[in-house]
């Protein structure tokens, strides 16, 4: 008996692994199987139009816009890849740091290049397998641990120790693992859209509503079809995302312009452009949830109530992991694109934060 005792808690914890795999498995098989028909029902309706894709050999001007900042590169020694960045503000000023979500690049802050400017040194950046910055081709290089690594190793290479740090979406988890495993490197930190990774991968289990939402996790899994369905219909499901009345940007936001919504089209159609941003997903099972998950940075979450791929009840929660000053602000009607819908808003609130941050510290 005593021996049984000693193997149960061994003997749940590989029950448990084994439910949580089976799961995954099964939710892959079903969410291909769903896009699977939704590509015979394509072709069905038009052979042509399904295949159809237009070719885009030069960016839109947006993309080289002055105002936004300069494009600049940087390789880091220790892995030998170049990031691509745009930066804005004078050298030597505070550091901004921003990383983007999924399908997004460096574009998503330009509202936060141009406004930040003054008093930091603002870079966007493209984050590994993104746009201009190199991708490795195997999956096992988009890991967590790379992911940090890359950020902290920017740093380094901008010559800077510590930054404000600003995440939306794939890019909030990042910060938040950031702010997690090198607190020292991260003076404020601020999240759009997304919870605290243990809030996410805890509440994922328990609430088929968010299992639903974030069918996509499972269906990145499988190799190759992911990118293909993404470029189906000249980037159909692309201008989805950001355009349609269920996953885009809300009524009363700035929407996308054309030119806005072709530079994202630009870029994802590169070839080879989707499997970098795939593939971060491609790792996540096997590295959450988190042995180590309090942050004790100062933090600020922003919520877009109407986010179509995360449910509002995980934005509660996430305040537990929290350590330090904490501030959750949701804001009604508006969509998971958030920076982009309501920029005027997200930077009168990042503002507030950080300057009253500041003024506590004094």
């Amino acid at each position: 008996m005593a021996k049984l005792r000693d193997c149960l808690p061994r003997l749940m914890v590989t029950i448990r692994s084994l439910l949580f795999w089976c799961l995954i498995y099964f939710y892959c098989g079903l969410c291909s199987s769903i896009y699977l028909l939704k590509l015979l029902w394509s072709i069905c309706k038009g052979p042509s139009q399904t295949f159809r894709r237009v070719a885009r050999e030069h960016p839109p001007a947006c993309l080289n816009d002055p105002s936004l900042g300069t494009h600049c590169y940087v390789r880091i020694k220790d892995s030998g890849l170049r990031f691509h960045y745009v930066a804005a503000g004078e050298r030597g000023k505070p550091l901004m740091l921003l990383l983007h979500g999924f399908p997004e690049f460096w574009y998503s802050w330009r509202h936060q290049l141009r406004e930040f400017k003054s008093e930091y040194r603002v870079v966007a950046l493209d984050l590994r397998g993104y746009g201009e910055s190199d991708a490795p081709v195997h999956r096992e290089n988009y890991k967590l641990d790379c992911l940090i690594t890359d950020i902290k190793d920017i740093l380094d290479s901008l010559g800077y120790s510590k930054c404000v740090l600003i995440g939306h979406d794939w890019g909030g988890m990042i910060a938040w693992l950031i702010a997690i495993c090198y607190p020292e490197m991260v003076m404020k930190l601020i999240v759009i859209n997304f919870p605290h990774p243990n809030v996410f991968t805890e509440y994922i289990l328990r609430h088929p509503a968010q299992l639903f939402k974030s069918s996509y996790y499972y269906f990145f899994q499988i190799p190759w079809f992911p990118e293909f369905m993404f470029s189906i219909n000249d980037f159909k499901a692309l201008k989805h995302l950001f355009t349609s009345h269920s996953t885009g940007i809300g009524r009363k936001g700035c929407r996308l312009t054309t030119e806005d919504l072709e530079a994202y089209i630009y870029v994802f159609s590169q070839p080879g452009a989707l499997s970098g941003p795939i593939n971060h997903y491609r790792n996540i099972f096997s590295c959450l949830p988190l042995k180590h998950h309090m942050v004790i940075t100062p933090t600020l979450l922003l919520w877009g109530e109407k986010d179509a791929f995360m449910e509002v009840e995980m934005a509660e929660v996430t305040k537990i992991y929290v350590k330090n000053y904490f501030r959750l602000t949701i804001l009604s009607e508006t969509s998971h694109w958030l920076q982009q819908e309501q920029p005027d808003i997200v930077n009168k609130l990042i503002w507030t934060f950080l300057k009253e941050e500041t003024r506590r510290k004094d």
